[in-house]
């Protein structure tokens, strides 16, 4: 009797092994074709805002255009000019896109 449960159980054993297998297999995947990708984008993003300067234009979360006429980075606030002596105030964070990069991608 005792020969036949002993193969049994080493047969659930290795189906054990290869369902943890599966599961860091799945994870990778996951890893590398979604959040990896992700964060890729998001340090991309970091970097473009910590590099903008008077003059470029830029786009902001809400699709509005304009140009950067004062940076203060105390307050992490951007001034920009979307039409002639129309002004806003805009939280730097919510700068999404170069508007010269965005017009080149488009042509």
């Amino acid at each position: 009797m005792h020969t036949l449960i002993t193969p049994l159980q080493a047969a659930q054993g290795d189906g054990g092994m290869s369902m943890i297998i599966m599961l860091v297999v799945m994870f990778a995947i996951m890893y590398f074709f979604m959040i990896r990708p992700q964060q890729k984008k998001q340090k991309e993003l970091q970097n473009f805002r910590k590099s903008i300067e008077r003059g470029q234009e830029v786009i902001t979360a809400g699709g509005i255009y304009g140009t950067v006429r004062d940076i203060d980075d105390v307050r992490n606030v951007l001034i920009v000019e979307v039409a002639s002596g129309v002004r806003l105030r805009v939280d730097r964070n919510s700068v999404f896109a170069s508007a010269s990069d965005t017009a080149a991608a488009n042509k």
